[in-house]
This record gives structure tokens, C-alpha cells and sequence, in this order.
């Protein structure tokens, strides 16, 4: 197996671009790769694009009336009506989106088919982690579900275990709908409470059906909840239940979007906790998962200048095992490039100024505190099903 990280891009990934009005603003995709350049990362990854993927990939989640609607509305987006979810708020149709969707998600598949075959150790798409879209339908900001298809994939290849791991703020709720009822996939969500965010999905009780019960593993965080909070319900849940499923992939989906100056959500997380979930999974991948296989994608994330791409740059840091100094001065270069496409002041440094730290599950926890509350409904719903201790 190569020791060296892949980085899956194409400057066309940038055509996924839903309108100026959209929180979802492409640009966060430029400036990341512009901040990796300017670090000079993609020396120590390989940069590699992959095919669009075809309607025999995009089979293995979504149904095929839905990719020809998506097809439809790319080419014509004036006649988006709403049917699949296409023309809303959340996902306006724009031309060519069939194309931009497919090649994120043929990015991804490639990632997969990269870190499966050998030929890389690990693959990052921080273009990805489009965790929403369903089936048959576009939902928040997803035409299509690139981490599902990254997952499917590795199961189409041979593996028997697939760990998915999503930290995004939000529910990563299509790829648990995918997989709903596999028990070679494990999907595990960290994100704000379904009551106060969208999709309002992820219960801790939603745990897999039929041959997939306690399959799917869903800690539900308080709004508010920071760093320490945060970390403490990763390594509460997360380690465990990857020692006992032993996968022989991980696919990881690390939206920004749990920051503190994120606008859509209500976590308090700062870059550097988010760096050390990602420098965790890193570790997890090489402890536990054979080979070291690992795929890492984006996901969500509006605080498009000063969080998105410093978080990313990080991951692909870490991927290529070059990490990024947290207190290293970013790239006047890289502020430069920022100003000129924002008109705004990129960030001085590669850290928020937080010492991320958290308290171990084991040493003991609070019945009273409402993040010891969500941890601990997760477990009673998920690691008896799986035959381990609540």
C-alpha cells in the first residue's frame, strides 16, 4: 500500500453553485484548495481527479427516476418544480447540476476505489460529505449522496465492514437511510439535537432495522454544547464501538459546521477541537481499521472565509501525515486570494487559540448534565444491541 494520501479534486467542483443568495457558496471550495496550495499540501498528497459517476454508480443509492429528474431540471432548471426535492429553498435547480452532483460524487467513489485497491492509505474529498440527499429525493443543500456512494462502493468491492463516522452539525441522515438495515455498515452521527435543527432526525433511539438493528448510532447534543462537551461525546462513543466492529474501511464526513461562528446552527466547537476529531480519526483509522483505510470528505459549513477552508486545510494536512501547525501564520499569499474573491480579511492564524480537552466516559459521569444525559441514552439504546456495556 502507498504510505502517500490522495486528494480527490477537479476545479469543476466549484459548478456546484446554487445561486449567490445560498449559504452554500462554492467559494468555500476555491479558498480551501487555494489554502492547501499555499501550504504547499499538494506536495505531500496526490492530487488526482476521478469520472463523473455514471447512472450504474448512482444506482447503488438512488433510484434511477430520481437521477433521470436530476438530469432533467440540470438541463432545464426553470422547469423545477419541487418533485424530488428539486427547485426548493434549500435546493434550487441550477444548470448543469447533474454534472457538478455526479462528479462530487464520482470524487468520492474514486476515494473509495483508491484506499480499497491500495493505492492510496488515505483519501480526502472535502468536496463531499453531501450526507442528505436521499434515495429519491434532494434534500438540504444534496443532489447526491457522495458519502453513501463512497460507502457502497467499498461494500460493492468486497468489504464486509464499513464504518461511517459524520460529525457534521447536522443529522447525517441519508446515509443512515441507505443503509438502514445492513449490518455490514456502521453509521455513527454526532450533531445538534433534532429539536432545535434540521433534518430533526437522529434520535439516540434510531437504531437500525431488521438485519441492521444497532447498526446506526446517533448522539444528539445539546444546542450549545463546545469543545469540551463535544470531544467527550466522540470518545465516549466512538473508539468503543470501532474496537468491537474492527471495519475494514472508515469513511469520515467533517462539516464545519459545528464552529461557533457557523450562521446556521448552535454548537460552540472551535477549529482546534474540530483538527482533533480529525487527527483522532487519523489515529482510529490506523488502530483499528484494517489497512489503515480511510476516506475523508467535507460536508456542511457557511462561515465560508474563515472557518471552512482553515478546517479543511487542516484535514488534508493530517491525511497526508504533514499536519499544519495550529499557531503557523497563514500564507499572506492565501489572504490575498481571499481578499480579492470576498472583499473580506482572511484569518491570521491556523487556530482559534483553544486547548481542546475533555473528560473520559470512564472517570465517570453526571446524571444531571444534559450532554452525560446524551451520551448515556446513546449507549443504553446502541452497545447492548451490539453486545457491549452501556
Amino acid at each position: 500500500m502507498s504510505g502517500r494520501a490522495r486528494l480527490m479534486w477537479d476545479d469543476a467542483v466549484t459548478g456546484y453553485d446554487f445561486g449567490s443568495s445560498h449559504p452554500m457558496d462554492p467559494v468555500r471550495l476555491s479558498l480551501t484548495m487555494g489554502l492547501v496550495r499555499a501550504y504547499e499540501l499538494d506536495r505531500a498528497v496526490e492530487v488526482r481527479t476521478a469520472p463523473v459517476a455514471g447512472d450504474s454508480t448512482l444506482r447503488l443509492v438512488h433510484q434511477q427516476e430520481y437521477v433521470d429528474a436530476v438530469r432533467r431540471v440540470s438541463l432545464d432548471p426553470r422547469a423545477a418544480d419541487g418533485s424530488y426535492g428539486l427547485g426548493t429553498m434549500d435546493d434550487p435547480a441550477f444548470a448543469g447540476m447533474h454534472e457538478a452532483s455526479a462528479l462530487i460524487a464520482g470524487l468520492s467513489v474514486g476515494a473509495a476505489e483508491a484506499v480499497w485497491s491500495g493505492e492510496a492509505a488515505h483519501a480526502v474529498n472535502f468536496s463531499g460529505g453531501l450526507h442528505h440527499a436521499m434515495p429519491g429525493a434532494a434534500s438540504g443543500f444534496c443532489i447526491y449522496n457522495d458519502a453513501a456512494l463512497a460507502v457502497a462502493r467499498l461494500l460493492e468491492l468486497g468489504a464486509e465492514r464499513v464504518a461511517y463516522i459524520d460529525v457534521d452539525v447536522h443529522h447525517g441522515d441519508g446515509v443512515q437511510a441507505a443503509f438502514w438495515e445492513d449490518p455490514r455498515v456502521l453509521t455513527i452521527s454526532l450533531h445538534e439535537h433534532p429539536r432545535t435543527l434540521f433534518p430533526q432526525t437522529g434520535w439516540p433511539e434510531e437504531t437500525g432495522g431488521g438485519a441492521g438493528e444497532g447498526s446506526a448510532v446517533n448522539v444528539a447534543l445539546p444546542a450549545g454544547t463546545g469543545d469540551e462537551g463535544w470531544l467527550r461525546a466522540f470518545h465516549s462513543v466512538v473508539p468503543e464501538l470501532l474496537a468491537d466492529f474492527r471495519p475494514e474501511a472508515l469513511v469520515t464526513q467533517h462539516g464545519a459546521d459545528t464552529h461557533f461562528d457557523d450562521p446556521l446552527a448552535h454548537l460552540a466547537v472551535s477549529l482546534d477541537a474540530q483538527r482533533a476529531v480529525q487527527a483522532s480519526c487519523h489515529e482510529l483509522a490506523h488502530e483499528y481499521v484494517d489497512g489503515g483505510r480511510w476516506v475523508a470528505l467535507g460536508g456542511g459549513g457557511y462561515a465560508v472565509v474563515d472557518v471552512v477552508p482553515r478546517s479543511w486545510t487542516h484535514l488534508v494536512g493530517i491525511a497526508g501525515h504533514a499536519p499544519v501547525e495550529p499557531e503557523s501564520v497563514v500564507p499572506e499569499s492565501w489572504k490575498n486570494e481571499v481578499y480579492a474573491r470576498t472583499r473580506q480579511l482572511g484569518p491570521g492564524r491556523m487556530t482559534d487559540g483553544r486547548t481542546p480537552s475533555w473528560q473520559p466516559w470512564e472517570a465517570g459521569y453526571d446524571p444531571a448534565d444534559r450532554l452525560d444525559q446524551s451520551i448515556l441514552a446513546t449507549r443504553k439504546a446502541v452497545f447492548p444491541l451490539r453486545g457491549l456495556l452501556a
